[in-house]
């Protein structure tokens, strides 16, 4: 896969991303614009035109939500985009959207500051002291990654007895690093800080002032088999005297029912494209017939055939003709399916697949009904709604059983937010299967490094060389295309690998376990995290080659000391690549995001596959944004900041990280507010990722200064910076303690009575606080309200597994969609009394495209 130690190709040059002037860099700022100004323009061409794509979400808002319409200009609706406030952005698209983009606007204030002193104070002090030719870390363990001629006289030589001499004296601006590294740490620390009790602050007014069925519920868990019954369960929660219980929902063992309700969804599907391949079958057999109707009347009028028994003979022949157009009159005009049947289904024959299909449906459906009036085995698992959010709040924060284990509450999800498959899984199952597959993850990314340098092995110039000299002479006569295959397409290669990569993790995370999308989703955030750190700065930072990455940390092992050095002196090489990297995702990449180019190009391709009206439907969906396929690459990019914020030229990772957290909040607050749906929910909980993330690039930050100034022989400068670390990890346990209780409970003072006025009126004093003036008192009600979901969303749902109460629908075959069956469903007159909308399929109009308005046509049942 690599050469040989001897080949004269060494093994970082054929790996290690380099850019060793500032030509690459040029180039890829140039390649980043073309990129992303093509996206931008293609995008405001596109936007007024594919309303149903590129304003998805606003078209299905509620339209009592005051979210202002975009105009079509093409780029009159960026400052109006900008406008658009933070009451606005919760009514529209829910607290997790706000926090969200309350972590950009945060990076952008903190950037903006550093970069400040990054450009006026460090950067002259490193134009001075630093801009030699030659490193003064050369001697730091030159072969520690190829030959084991070792001598690890590193940077703490003065400590361990070596031969290095402290240069602390002669090099007093290293404690200008000392104390810019103190200051971005301190300043880090303290956005966290302001942010954090801005977002409690308003999380817990915003979830405090509504009533949902979801703040009234809490989950039980570790019910002993005794109190296994709605009674018990509600008699032990009202002896506690904390409130009264409105209702209990005992999670059951359903996995029979779902699977029956899962395997009707595959046949109907079935069922539905049989009829969609005998309705197109029929068509094309009446189109025939037709031209060959009005060929045969144009004979007859040439032949001049008589008006009395002629032309009834002619007319007996038309309806004969007439009934072979009939292809359900013809046994084989209609689609077949093959059934096997005997001993080892050895036997088979076909038959008509629209009645074997209703008659295997009509079965089901007598099963189904038949599996809902079962009783099915109780689990330890309840779901308790309460009469009040006070009463359900106090619950959850507080412990109700005192053995181990028993009668344990826990929020609980939307009741469209819930995996109820997860609810009745045996809890040792679920635990096994969380751990083998966080397991599985960890061996994955790991495994990741490999491919990771194989790609970018093929595009370094030595492997272009010895493969193929031609080419390699012709890159070396180019010097562009040769600094783009060595400079930029590594970089294109990292961001690819973070692009595929979240979707394997997103399918495992699903598989794992979790009872709620939203924890799903919070878990997906860590996972891809964790991956595109991993993958993207640490096995760089470490061996600056995935190959040699295992053996340097065996002698890391060995030897910890070595760590900061290390690490400082490969991260300081890396500054161009990560500069590089951060202007493709942000300049070049960003403004596909809000393309949607996956939607567009895939669009035609599911198009084509559809074949039936649900088919049709569904295609018309807009995407969902999934938090954990953005926000793990924005950590990335704002850790990189962070720790090259005081090293060489870490002013220009700042100002292309400013750029990128500029160009990504507008992406995502258009991709939030009016072009995706988001179907998972976790109030706000990603902010505790955000931030514990951030903390670990703090970390790095004060571990690679350290070692940076250590391997300039400053060592009291590095250890005066040893104590920020300490320092860091007792922030992180503050943080968790102090704030982390907060971003998950509701607070008992923060819940509100909407029926006293004297609350009613401190509300709205307190809601001044956190409102902007010119927003009308609506929103400011709406901010008062919805919780996880729009309270729009959340109004007359319950906690019932769907499996015994949705209704079994029927075909969906032509365009019009089926009623319900039930009687609840309907009106006197029979129709349907939800309002379904209307689908316009593609044989009612070929013109139809994304962006006509052909989706809902009933405006008042967009949700």
């Amino acid at each position: 896969m690599f050469p040989p130690r001897n080949s004269s190709c060494d093994r970082e040059d054929i790996i290690a991303p380099k850019f060793k002037n500032e030509a690459a860099l040029k180039l890829q700022l140039v390649l980043s614009l073309a990129l992303g100004f093509s996206a931008l323009i293609i995008f405001c061409i596109l936007r007024p035109r594919w309303p149903s794509l590129y304003a998805a979400h606003k078209r299905r808002l509620n339209s009592k939500i005051n979210l202002p319409a975009l105009t079509n200009s093409f780029l009159g609706w960026i400052p109006q985009l900008y406008n658009v406030s933070e009451t606005q952005i919760l009514a529209a698209a829910g607290l997790d959207a706000f926090v969200f983009l309350a972590f950009f606007k945060m990076a952008i204030r903190l950037f903006c500051i550093m970069a400040f002193f990054a450009i006026v104070v460090l950067e002259p002090i490193n134009l001075k002291f630093r801009n030699s030719p030659k490193r003064e870390d050369d001697d730091v363990d030159p072969e520690l990654f190829g030959s084991p001629r070792i001598s690890y006289g590193g940077g703490f030589g003065a400590f361990k007895g070596g031969k290095d001499d402290d240069q602390s004296r002669e090099r007093p601006y290293m404690w200008a690093y000392v104390i810019f590294t103190y200051f971005f740490a301190a300043l880090t620390l303290y956005s966290i800080n302001w942010e954090t009790f801005r977002i409690i602050d308003l999380r817990q007014k915003y979830l405090g002032s509504q009533s949902t069925v979801t703040d009234r519920t809490f989950r039980l868990t570790g019910v002993p088999i005794k109190h296994r019954s709605e009674e018990r369960i509600k008699e032990l929660i009202e002896k506690l005297e904390i409130g009264l219980v409105d209702s209990v929902t005992l999670c059951r063992d359903w996995k029979y029912l779902d699977e029956l309700i899962k395997r009707r969804d595959l046949l109907l599907r079935k069922l539905e494209a049989s009829w969609a391949k005998c309705l197109k079958m029929q068509e094309s057999s009446t189109k025939q017939h037709s031209d060959a109707t009005q060929t045969q009347d144009a004979d007859e009028d040439a032949n001049g055939h008589g008006v009395n028994g002629d032309e009834e003979a002619a007319e007996n022949a038309r309806l004969l003709s007439s009934e072979q157009g009939r292809p359900h009159i013809f046994e084989g005009d209609r689609p077949q399916v093959t059934i096997r049947y005997g001993p080892l289904l050895l036997r088979s024959r076909k038959v008509d697949a629209i009645d074997y299909y209703e008659e295997k449906l009509r079965r089901m459906d007598e099963e189904i009904l038949e599996a809902r009036k079962k009783e099915y085995q109780a689990t330890d698992t309840a779901l308790v709604t309460m009469d009040s959010v006070a009463s359900c709040q106090m619950v959850i924060q507080a412990r109700i059983d005192p053995r181990p284990g028993r009668f344990l509450t826990k929020p609980t999800p939307s009741p469209s937010d819930l995996v109820w498959k997860n609810t009745y899984a045996l809890r040792g199952i679920r635990r096994l299967k969380a751990w083998a597959i966080t397991l599985f993850i960890v061996v994955l990314t790991i495994l990741w490094i490999f491919p990771t340098a194989f790609l970018a092995s093929w595009l370094s110039i030595c492997m272009i060389d010895s493969f193929l000299p031609k080419f390699a002479s012709w890159l070396k006569e180019h010097p562009l295309i040769r600094s783009f295959f060595q400079n930029t397409a590594p970089t294109l290669i990292v961001s690819l690998l973070n692009v595929s990569v979240p979707y394997v993790y997103d399918w495992l995370s699903n598989h794992q376990g979790m009872v709620s999308q939203g924890d799903v989703e919070l878990s997906v955030i860590s996972k891809n995290f964790f991956f595109t750190f991993f993958n993207t700065f640490f096995v760089f930072a470490v061996s600056r080659t995935g190959v040699d990455f295992f053996n340097v940390l065996r002698r890391f092992i060995k030897d910890t000391s070595l760590i900061p050095t290390i690490i400082a002196r490969d991260v300081e090489d890396l500054s161009s690549f990560y500069t590089s990297f951060i202007m493709l995702q942000g300049i070049g990449l960003m403004p596909f995001r809000i393309l949607e180019v996956g939607s567009v190009v895939l669009y035609p391709i599911y198009r084509w596959l559809s074949t039936t009206p649900r088919d049709f439907s569904e295609l018309q969906q807009p995407p969902k944004f999934q938090y954990g396929f953005y926000l793990p690459t924005a950590l990335l990019v704002f850790n990189l900041c962070i720790i090259y914020s005081v090293l060489l030229e870490g002013w220009k990772i700042l100002m292309v990280g400013i750029i990128y957290f500029a160009l990504g909040y507008f992406t995502f607050k258009y991709m939030l507010l009016y072009a995706m749906d988001q179907p998972q929910h976790a109030t706000g909980g990603a902010w505790r990722i955000i931030c514990y993330r951030i903390v670990i690039g703090l970390l790095v930050f004060e571990t690679v200064m350290v070692g940076q100034i250590a391997s300039s022989r400053a060592f009291i400068q590095s250890v005066a910076v040893l104590p920020l670390l300490p320092f860091t990890i007792w922030y992180s346990y503050y943080f968790s303690r102090r704030f982390e209780p907060l971003t998950r409970v509701i607070a008992l003072r923060a819940i509100r009575n909407g029926g006293d006025q004297s609350e009613e009126r401190e509300e709205e004093a307190v809601e001044e606080e956190i409102s902007d003036d010119d927003v009308p008192h609506f929103q400011r009600q709406i901010l008062r309200r919805g919780s996880t979901l729009d309270e729009f969303k959340e109004r007359g749902l319950t906690f019932v597994n769907p499996s015994l109460v949705l209704p079994l629908q029927l075909p969906w075959i032509y365009r019009d969609p089926p009623p319900f069956p039930d009687d609840d469903a309907t009106t006197e007159g029979g129709r349907s009394s939800q309002g379904h909308p209307t689908l316009i399929l593609p044989n009612a109009d070929s013109s139809l495209g994304i962006g006509e308005d052909n989706v809902w046509i009933d405006s008042t049942q967009r949700r």
